[in-house]
């Protein structure tokens, strides 16, 4: 279905029962309605970030709603649209800790491609509906994604933004891990938190202290 190890990570997971029914009402989801992202890019997290690549994963709840929005990627969206507001701020965190220049473009891609997993908790969405396939199984599949993660003994550091995210910390049991919690770049909660946490800054000192090549946080 990927087309990397995660295939063979995820083999027992694909042959669930709950995951075939998913799967069959994401494909039935797509023929009747509008769905989010496009039917190809679903996995895209995963096509982008391969299992032994994975050096951070930055957790979202689900796809943006709007279209040409999502692209599979938590909190990214193409350079062909508007900088969603949580994106922005994201930016503006970015800038502060780091130093780097408000970016131009929207998406995270740079950063999928050198490690960073940008999983949403539900990969899919009806359009102008958010949260509309909650509860419909994704959950259950990317919870597993998170135990595994979990499991590996490469450091690994976890970024977990906002109350849902913050909730899923008692699936990253491993003290080998590094979790980053702070309130959600939204802007209802950006300044009870998120803002000044430092999150990318905190991700490489870990990373270079374990001696894993930092993440380039540069959006280009």
């Amino acid at each position: 279905m990927i087309g990397n190890k995660w295939d063979i990570i995820l083999k027992q997971e694909y042959n669930e029962p709950y995951f075939k029914d998913l799967i069959e009402f994401i494909k039935k989801e797509y023929k009747t309605k509008v769905i989010y992202p496009k039917q190809n890019e679903v996995f895209n997290a995963f096509r982008y970030t391969d299992f032994d690549n994975v050096k951070v994963v930055i957790l979202g709840q689900d796809p943006y709603h709007g279209p040409n929005q999502a692209e599979g990627l938590s909190f990214s969206v193409s350079n062909e649209v508007l900088k969603p507001p949580s994106l922005k701020n994201i930016f503006k965190e970015l800038e502060s800790d780091l130093k780097i220049p408000f970016p131009e473009h929207n998406s995270l891609k740079p950063w999928a491609k050198q490690g960073v997993l940008l999983l949403n908790a539900v990969l899919t969405v009806e359009e102008h509906k958010p949260t509309s396939h909650k509860d419909k199984g994704w959950e259950k599949f990317t919870d597993n994604i998170i135990r595994e993660i979990n499991k590996r003994s490469t450091p690994t550091v976890f970024i977990l933004w906002g109350a849902y995210a913050r909730a899923k910390k008692t699936l990253i049991t491993n003290p080998k891990h590094y979790i980053i919690e702070s309130a959600h770049p939204s802007p209802f909660s950006a300044r009870n938190g998120f803002f000044g946490s430092k999150p990318f800054s905190k991700a490489n000192d870990f990373l270079r202290k374990n001696n894993i090549k930092e993440i380039d946080w540069r959006v280009e």
